[in-house]
């Protein structure tokens, strides 16, 4: 079997070819850094992280690039309603995103890329775009001209806006020559950040910035993009459709990759419905970021998800009950099981199951036949995939009084003194640890 993506370009689950053998170039749609970092976004970048572990996983080169939008109205409407400059606004959330990210373990990203940091690229590829016809200038700002492009609303299969959609906050203007066109440059205002450039004065629209930073790194094609399924419309339609305009080579990306939807009790997340929740106050909740990491690799990265408290604590415990089992294999690390290292590979390459290929810690914890070093060894293998942490866990020295305890007990057993040793492991409980006979003798860990 070979690594299979569902691809929302094709509508089809196809074999992963890249461009260059087994060298990946990957982008996925980076936050726009004006408020705390939510659900939907700890969902989405868990959910591509785990991907690109898995693509390292099975040998390939993976460079993952993802954009940091330092730029935008939100952005200078949010620091003016604070009294502060957008740069400072920028710099606090974004710096908060990166500490979120760190928390939830997604640490495979090569390189974020600000917007700001690309202004240079971004002038450029609108001049290409004005020089070959593709874009105009109104008294607001410059604008890409749809019509021209005959292949606009091939990922989507449509050019109209749906409620799920992230609309373009810069778009709207009545000099347009057509209601889908969009804003590459956005001229100055009074007031706001602005950037000398040959066709005035200003700041980028929402899409360019992408393929500017794409374009800086991989050139005019490149193997993966990712986002949640809101951006397919307007904004991964606008991205084709500017860069395939300005390069002249299609398509940009061979392989887009999108998530499903977190919803709040069934409701789909946002300030206007009262349910939006950060990441942040999910931990103020008690649950744990390692937590909701493993809740969140328990779907399938293309579906939907419903939080609720109950399912987050639900998490928590099965991955504490894990943790404790794991440890309990000791400190020895075997080999890892061939066996279960083919399902594994099978679901990773079945566009990603994450819901099958976790359900296989399960399997090799409960498998008799392979021994407690040979376990370890496999789950430590998975995780480098799942990324939850297991080779931090270590084993937790037990208190001499509990091992004494425990000893007296052994000896009440051998002398089948049942009523004593009842009241030892009971007392060993009340002291916060339990106590499990085997045939190779008891295990002590903490409750």
């Amino acid at each position: 079997m070979s690594l299979k993506f569902y691809n929302t370009l094709t509508k089809e689950k196809e074999e992963f070819v890249p461009i260059d053998k087994k060298k990946v170039s990957f982008f996925v749609c980076g936050p726009t850094v004006y408020d705390y970092s939510h659900l939907g976004h700890g969902k989405t970048y868990t959910q591509f992280d785990v991907l690109v572990r898995a693509l390292r996983y099975f040998g390939y080169e993976v460079f993952y690039l993802q954009n940091i939008t330092d730029i935008d109205d939100k952005i200078i409407n949010r620091a003016k309603e604070q009294n502060i400059s957008p740069k400072e606004l920028s710099e606090k959330f974004e710096k908060i995103y990166l500490e979120d990210m760190t928390s939830l373990g997604n640490t495979s990203i090569n390189k974020y890329a600000r917007a700001t940091d690309y202004i240079s690229q971004i002038i450029k590829q609108i001049e290409t775009l004005i020089e070959k016809g593709y874009a105009y200038k109104t008294s607001d700002g410059i604008y890409f001209e749809t019509a021209k492009f005959k292949n606009y609303g091939k990922l989507s299969g449509r050019t109209e806006l749906k409620e799920d959609d992230a609309v373009s906050r810069i778009d709207e203007s009545k000099e347009k020559k057509g209601w889908n066109d969009f804003c590459l440059w956005k001229a100055e205002k009074e007031g706001e950040p602005s950037w000398d450039t040959p066709f005035g004065k200003g700041r980028p629209g929402w899409h360019i910035e992408d393929t500017a930073i794409t374009e800086t790194f991989f050139g005019p094609q490149y193997d993966i993009h990712g986002g949640a399924r809101d951006l397919i419309f307007p904004h991964h339609e606008c991205e084709i459709a500017q860069m395939e305009s300005a390069s002249g080579r299609s398509p940009l990306v061979k392989y887009w990759l999108h998530t499903g939807f977190l919803n709040i009790d069934s409701k789909r997340m946002g300030k206007s419905n009262g349910n939006f929740k950060t990441l942040r106050t999910m931990i103020e909740f008690g649950i744990s970021p390692m937590s909701f990491r493993f809740w969140v690799l328990m779907a399938h990265y293309r579906s939907p998800m419903n939080w609720n408290q109950e399912a987050l604590e639900g998490a928590e415990i099965a991955l504490k009950r894990l943790y404790k089992l794991y440890i309990e294999l000791g400190k020895d690390s075997g080999e890892i099981s061939t066996k279960y290292q083919q399902k594994f590979k099978e679901y990773l390459e079945d566009d990603l199951d994450t819901p099958r290929a976790i359900s296989l810690l399960w399997d090799v914890i409960k498998d008799e036949d392979l021994s407690p070093a040979d376990k370890k060894a496999t789950i430590l293998d998975f995780d480098k995939v799942f990324g939850l942490g297991f080779e931090n866990l270590k084993t937790e020295k037990i208190p001499e009084e509990i091992i004494k305890i425990a000893e007296e007990r052994e000896l009440a057993r051998k002398n089948k003194d049942w009523k004593k040793s009842d009241e030892l492991r009971d007392k060993i409980i009340s002291l916060g640890y339990e106590i499990k006979d085997s045939s190779d003798g008891y295990k002590i860990s903490k409750i």
